[in-house]
């Protein structure tokens, strides 16, 4: 082979070397810069519009940082002996001091403490400023309030979203909030004190949060560091670590009779890929498929016929294949969000319309609807309304059976199924696009069975298109854990099927179903199950 002229190479070299690397998209979460704290116990930090305060339990003092290099330009006394939350106001800074349970507003110039007021609870943490008051959140009490900055009396109050917080910050319409439990941040609506969406904590153990108009600020307990954060970079979701698994779905129908079973049809929905879920290998069928159909909503099946099948004697089918399944969290701002004018015509004819479980005109719904948007016509704050309607009114119970929308919410409970149903009828109300997805469930262990599967919905939002939104799941206790239900999926489920209503081939179910023909009476008896394994290694 001929060897390249060395001028040739060196030309080369210069020209690789000017070509622009290229860029990995940053993601909320993400750290953009960081430096050292310049002392070991930090706590508090806010920002005053030009640079970074910092609160240290061990030296007891203040510092002003500059926020791209981390450098001190002012030292300040802190005004007690256990400095923790810090806040500034436009003119002052406030220092929570937990020794004494005061909060101080001192002069950034002087360090001179100007007034003091109490800060009621049994473990004030983390303090900001939203304007008009402070914000104090409260380990002990698991809460955090609003207060006024004349004698510190409550304005209003909610839970915190995980029960250890710590620092918080005002980003001039949301609270944020530092989770040390968790470790989490997670951006807060004042007003509901819902958690809106949830970043992943710098490290193990975050203090102080602080917002400069664009970036939010972390001071982290354990590492000694600040950590300056990516929020808004126009990406929708993020994947974690990936889970690698292999999955065989079981499918066998007997005939016990004493009739015969003259044909039977059995038809499995195929996955696909999506943004948690890769397949990894090829669907692998046993038997093969008698053919494949695509029903009215586009969901592709496999398709197997039998005839004049044998007493007692099982029929099996089984579908195979290698599947990746990663947590995906989506970020969605509400501001972001576009309005219902802006929902594709196509999206809005497809996915608006009524179906048997969904009864859209029957009073019951039609009423559930007015008292959960009270008049709310922007797109997000609708489908937070539909949201927090839905945990309101139904508790989960598995009963069996799926009964129509206005029934299920008169009754006040219902399986994942039927709470879809009445999630859909509500959102398809109210002029929000709505569909259920089906999907086979990890149970536990990686080496597991699921016979029970599970649905949930997803929600078109202008501007972000189908956000995945899981109403039974999100019945919990703390904002943080129902957060976890909306925008959010674990790893472990693999998405068979997408329908906004009735197949032609599935009906309400998904994931499987069989259609049958027989003459007398018979008892036949189906049995679906999903058996998931972990993925051999190389060579095994």
């Amino acid at each position: 082979m001929p060897r390249t002229p060395a001028p040739l190479l060196a030309a080369l070299a210069l020209v690789l070397a000017a070509w622009p690397a290229a860029e990995v998209a940053a993601t909320p979460g993400d750290v953009a810069v960081s430096f050292p704290t310049p002392d070991r116990q930090p706590t508090g930090l806010c920002w005053d519009g030009e640079r970074l305060w910092l609160a240290d339990r061990l030296s007891d003092r203040l510092t002003a940082l500059d926020p791209a290099t981390g450098a001190v330009l002012r030292d300040l006394p802190a005004p007690g002996f256990v400095p923790r939350g810090l806040a500034f106001d436009g003119e002052a800074l406030w220092c929570l001091d937990a020794e004494e349970g005061m909060i101080h507003r001192v002069d950034p110039a002087t360090g001179v403490t100007l007034r003091s007021i109490h800060a009621f609870g049994d473990g004030p943490q983390g303090l900001a400023w939203d304007g008009t008051a402070l914000w104090i959140s409260d380990e002990g009490a698991d809460l955090i309030s609003q207060i006024s900055t004349a004698d510190g009396t409550v304005i209003r109050e909610f839970p915190a979203p995980a029960g250890a917080p710590q620092g918080l910050a005002w980003d001039g319409a949301f609270l944020w909030c530092a989770d040390r439990g968790r470790d989490r941040l997670y951006m807060i609506d004042p007003d509901s004190g819902e958690v809106l969406l949830s970043l992943d904590a710098p490290g193990a153990y975050a203090r102080g949060l602080a917002w400069d108009g664009a970036r939010l600020w972390c001071v982290d307990f354990q590492t000694d560091r600040v950590y300056g954060l990516v929020v808004d970079d126009g990406v929708p979701y993020k994947n974690g670590e990936p889970k690698d698994l292999r999955l065989t779905l079981h499918h066998e129908t007997r005939n016990y009779g004493p009739g015969e079973l003259l044909e039977l049809d059995v038809y499995f929905a195929l996955p696909d890929e999506r943004p948690n879920q890769a397949l990894l290998s090829p669907l692998r069928f046993d038997p093969e498929p008698t053919d494949r159909v695509t029903d009215r909503w586009g969901q592709p099946l496999a398709h197997w016929r039998h005839v004049d099948l044998p007493l007692a004697q099982p029929v099996r089918v089984s579908m195979s294949l290698d599947v990746r399944l990663m947590e995906t969290r989506w970020f969605v701002f509400p501001d972001r969000v576009g309005a219902l004018a802006d929902i594709p015509r196509e999206i809005r004819k497809r996915y608006l319309g009524d179906e048997d479980k969904y009864r859209l005109d029957d009073p019951v719904i039609r009423r559930a609807v007015d008292a959960a948007l009270a008049g709310e016509e922007r797109p997000y704050w609708m489908l937070r309304r539909l949201y927090r309607a839905v945990r309101e009114r139904l508790a989960y119970e598995l009963a069996g059976g799926w009964n129509v929308a206005p029934a299920v919410l008169e009754r006040g409970n219902g399986s994942c199924s039927e709470y879809s149903f009445v999630f859909i009828a509500l959102c398809r109300a109210a002029g929000l696009p709505a569909r259920y997805v089906g999907s086979v469930a990890v149970r536990g262990d990686d080496a597991s069975l699921d016979d029970v599967f599970h649905r949930w919905c997803e929600v078109y939002l202008p501007g972000y298109g189908w956000l995945p939104v899981d109403p039974s799941g999100g019945d919990q206790a703390r904002p943080a854990d129902v957060a976890e239900y909306f925008g959010h999926l674990a790893p472990r489920f693999l998405i068979t099927t997408q329908g906004g209503g009735a197949s032609e081939y599935l009906g309400w179910q998904y994931n499987a179903d069989e259609r049958w023909r027989s003459r007398g009476p018979v008892k036949v008896h189906v049995e679906t199950i999903g058996e998931w394994s972990p993925l051999p290694e190389a060579g095994d």
